[in-house]
């Protein structure tokens, strides 16, 4: 199928608003569903991930919305920000840059990028992500696509972002790798961070318990939650450091750059299995710089 050219227009409608009726019957609690590691491939792995982010997406922005901003650039629950990172190139330097957001959420980078002079694009596979962007406002277009098919044409941007995107929860990711390189201008980088490999090792945990080795490493078996039928809600998927790194190589990109953030000391909050006590002992997040020759 031939590549849509980007019009730079949103293309999800303003969220729609309905209140229950009074008389309204109240379906029962789903089932919490089973964590388990098994076989995930592309089609459930979409499914079951654009299904979780459109129903937690409120949750998500609730949470972690005051941390992320409404236009900060961050890469990570250690804080790095991209102001003081440059992993993209000087603030500067980006005014005028078409740049393709992959994972965007709620569009907070994007914001940022176009308060640089830049002409962001923000991309995500769920919906309810992109309403938050809506609400928020900013004015920064968004697509609503799976990161495996971008609906755009050849060399459309001029750099690529993704800030824990779409990348941890792909089955195939030389995939991914290889449209973004494909809808990248010659001499264009892609910076995109993921949870850092090691910890598919340690438990999810952010305190002691999280800090004694339970899995092996090399175990690549994914992450999957699934309901009392099998199906899968949530899937994540694991790459060790060298896997992500022959990953970049096959998506046609050469590998700058492989940043490890350290936690800093004004970093005192946890995020999920992040905490103060973990990420000054293990690195919890991976960026890749990566760069489309």
């Amino acid at each position: 199928m031939e590549p849509q050219t980007n019009t730079r227009e949103p293309i999800i409608q303003e969220p729609q608003i309905h209140e229950p009726e009074h008389s309204e019957v109240r379906e029962p609690e789903p089932a919490e569903p089973e964590a388990t590691r098994r076989d995930a491939g592309v089609t459930e792995s979409s499914r079951a991930n654009r299904g979780w982010w459109d129903r937690n997406a409120d949750d998500y922005q609730t949470e972690h919305g005051t941390f992320l901003g409404d236009d900060r650039f961050v890469w990570g629950p250690e804080g790095l920000d991209e102001v003081e990172a440059e992993l993209l190139g000087p603030p500067e330097d980006l005014k005028g840059k078409d740049i393709l957001e992959i994972g965007a959420g709620a569009a907070q980078c994007s914001r940022w990028l176009a308060a640089q002079g830049a002409r962001p694009v923000a991309l995500d596979l769920s919906h309810r992500q992109l309403q938050h962007a809506l609400r928020i406002g900013g004015g920064v277009p968004l697509v609503e696509a799976d990161a495996g098919a971008l609906p755009f044409a050849d060399g459309s941007f001029d750099l690529a972002c993704s800030a824990y995107g779409a990348l941890p929860f792909v089955a195939d990711p030389v995939r991914v790798l290889k449209e973004v390189h494909r809808v990248l201008r010659p001499g264009g980088r892609f910076v995109f961070s993921v949870t850092h490999p090691i910890r598919w090792a340690f438990p999810d945990e952010p305190g002691p318990e999280g800090l004694s080795v339970s899995s092996s490493y090399f175990d690549r078996t994914p992450y999957v939650e699934q309901d009392e039928e099998g199906h899968a809600v949530y899937v994540e998927h694991h790459r060790t450091i060298g896997d992500r790194v022959r990953d970049v190589v096959a998506g046609g990109f050469r590998l700058l750059d492989l940043v490890e953030p350290q936690w800093p000391a004004w970093n005192t909050q946890e995020w999920g299995g992040w905490s103060p006590l973990r990420g000054n002992l293990i690195p919890g997040t991976a960026i890749f710089v990566c760069v489309r020759d």
